[in-house]
C-alpha cells in the first residue's frame, strides 16, 4: 500500500528541504525536526444531562529558541495530535519570518463545539486550560484563537488562568476582547498585514496599483478587509466570492457595498450589476493581483497554468499545492506565501501580549502604524532571499526564518 504522508511529516520534509539549501550541519534539523514538548492531557466535563464526558486535548510546543512558543487552540472533531504537531511547527516558521520573539506552538481539542451548549462549551475550555497550565504563562506559551474557537474562549481562559496564579493576568492569551486587554486593529489585522505585502510586491515588479485590476476569493475577516483596504489604494476590486459563488464586474465593484449586500442576504450572489461566477472561475480571471482568502488546496496543478494574475497574495492557509507552486514560478508569478501574506495577525497578537505586559494600551493608528513597519521589513527580506537564492517566495520565506531559530540555537550553544 502507499503510504499517505500526514501533516507533521510534510512538514518535516519541508525543514529539511530548507536546511539542506541552506546548508546546515544535521543538528540543526534533528532539534528542528521534534517539538521540544507535547502534552496530552484528558478533560473530563460535566454535561448538561449530569453525565461526565471525556475529551482529549494537546499542546505543542515546537520551539522557543527565539522567545515563549504562540499559536492557537482549535476546538474540532478532526484534531489529531500529529496535526497539532505540524500546526505548531508551522508556526516556528511565521514567527520567524516577521521577527518576533516567539516560537511555534498550537493546541486542540478533540470536540464539536456546535453539538455542546454554552455551559459545558465553559466548562470544557476551563477544564482544558486547568490541565495544560503547568506548560502556559507569558513567558512560556501564549495561546489564541483558532478553529471554533473565539475572543469569548480566549476571555474563559484568563479567567481560568487567573484563578489558579491568584491575580490577573492578561497576557496569558490573545484574541481577548477588547475590554480584557485585547489589542485594537486586532480583527483587521491579517487582511491589512496581507494589503502591505501586496502594495510591496507591486513596487518590486513595477506595478501601479492606482488601477491595477483584482480579484478576491472569499469574503470573510481576511478576504473582506483585504478587499477594501486595497481599493482604498486606488485598484479596482473585479471580483469577490463566498462559499456560495462570486461576482464579477470587468468595471470595478465597490468591496464595502458587497460585504453590505452579503450581510443583508447571506451571501455576495445577486450583487446588483454584477454577474454570477463560480468560484473556480474567479481564479482564472485576467487580473493583475489574485488573493485566494478562502479555503486550502484551491490552486492545484490541474488550474495553476490558467492562473493570469501577476501577483497572488495568500491570505489563506494554504491555498497553493507544491505542484502548483513549480507552475506558477515557472510562469513568473510572483506568489507572496501564507506565513508572509497572513502573518499580520500574528503580529498583532504579539502587540497585544506586549500591551498586557506594560499595561499600557496603543490606539489602532499606532497598532497600523507597527504592523506596516514589520510586515514591509519582512517582505524585503524574503524578496531579497528570493533574489539571492534564485527560490521561490515560499521557499525563501521559510529560508529566512529558518536562519533566524538556527542561529538563536547556535548562540544559546543547543548546537
Amino acid at each position: 500500500m502507499t503510504e499517505v504522508l500526514n501533516p507533521f511529516k510534510i512538514v518535516q520534509q519541508q525543514v529539511k528541504m530548507v536546511c539542506d539549501k541552506l546548508g546546515y550541519e544535521d543538528s540543526v534539523y534533528e532539534i528542528l525536526k521534534e517539538p521540544e514538548k507535547v502534552l496530552v492531557v484528558s478533560i473530563p466535563v460535566k454535561m448538561d444531562d449530569g453525565s461526565i464526558k471525556t475529551f482529549i486535548g494537546y499542546r505543542s510546543q515546537h520551539s522557543t529558541a527565539l522567545g515563549p512558543a504562540k499559536g492557537g487552540v482549535r476546538f474540532h472533531p478532526d484534531v489529531t495530535l500529529d496535526e497539532v504537531k505540524a500546526l505548531s511547527t508551522w508556526m516556528t516558521f511565521k514567527c520567524g519570518v516577521v521577527g518576533i520573539p516567539y516560537g511555534g506552538g498550537k493546541g486542540g481539542v478533540v470536540c464539536n463545539p456546535k453539538e455542546l451548549s454554552r455551559g459545558e462549551l465553559e466548562r470544557l475550555s476551563r477544564g482544558f486550560f486547568r490541565a495544560i497550565y503547568p506548560i502556559i504563562g507569558p513567558e512560556k506559551d501564549i495561546p489564541a484563537p483558532d478553529v471554533y474557537t473565539n475572543a469569548q474562549v480566549m476571555a474563559w481562559f484568563v479567567d481560568e488562568y487567573s484563578s489558579l496564579k491568584g491575580y490577573y493576568s492578561p497576557g496569558v492569551v490573545t484574541g481577548k476582547p477588547i475590554r480584557l486587554g485585547g489589542s485594537a486593529g486586532r480583527t483587521e489585522a491579517t487582511g491589512r498585514g496581507c494589503m502591505f505585502t501586496i502594495r510591496e510586491a507591486a513596487k518590486e515588479i513595477g506595478l501601479d496599483m492606482k488601477g491595477a485590476t483584482v480579484a478576491v476569493q472569499g469574503s470573510g475577516n481576511v478576504g473582506g478587509i483585504a478587499a477594501k483596504l486595497i481599493a482604498e489604494l486606488g485598484s479596482k476590486i473585479v471580483a469577490m466570492s463566498d462559499s456560495k459563488g462570486g461576482v464579477y464586474n470587468p468595471d470595478g465593484i465597490d468591496p464595502d457595498a458587497v460585504l453590505e449586500h452579503k450581510a443583508k442576504t447571506g451571501s455576495v450572489l445577486g450583487f446588483p450589476g454584477s454577474q454570477e461566477i463560480s468560484n473556480d472561475e474567479l481564479l482564472e480571471l485576467d487580473v493583475d493581483i489574485l488573493v485566494p482568502a478562502a479555503l486550502e488546496n484551491v490552486i492545484t496543478s490541474k488550474n495553476a497554468a490558467n492562473i493570469k494574475a501577476k501577483i497572488i497574495g495568500e491570505g489563506a492557509n494554504g491555498p497553493t499545492t507544491p505542484e502548483a507552486d513549480k507552475i506558477l514560478y515557472e510562469k513568473g508569478i510572483l506568489v507572496i506565501p501564507d506565513i508572509l501574506a497572513n502573518a499580520g495577525g500574528v503580529t498583532v497578537s504579539y502587540f497585544e501580549w506586549v500591551q498586557n505586559l506594560m499595561n499600557f494600551y496603543w490606539t489602532e493608528e499606532e497598532v497600523n502604524s507597527r504592523l506596516e513597519g514589520i510586515m514591509v521589513r519582512a517582505f524585503k527580506e524574503v524578496y531579497q532571499m528570493h533574489k539571492e537564492h534564485k527560490v521561490n517566495m515560499r521557499d525563501a520565506a521559510y529560508m529566512v526564518s529558518i536562519q533566524r531559530v538556527a542561529e538563536a540555537m547556535k548562540l544559546r550553544g543547543w548546537i
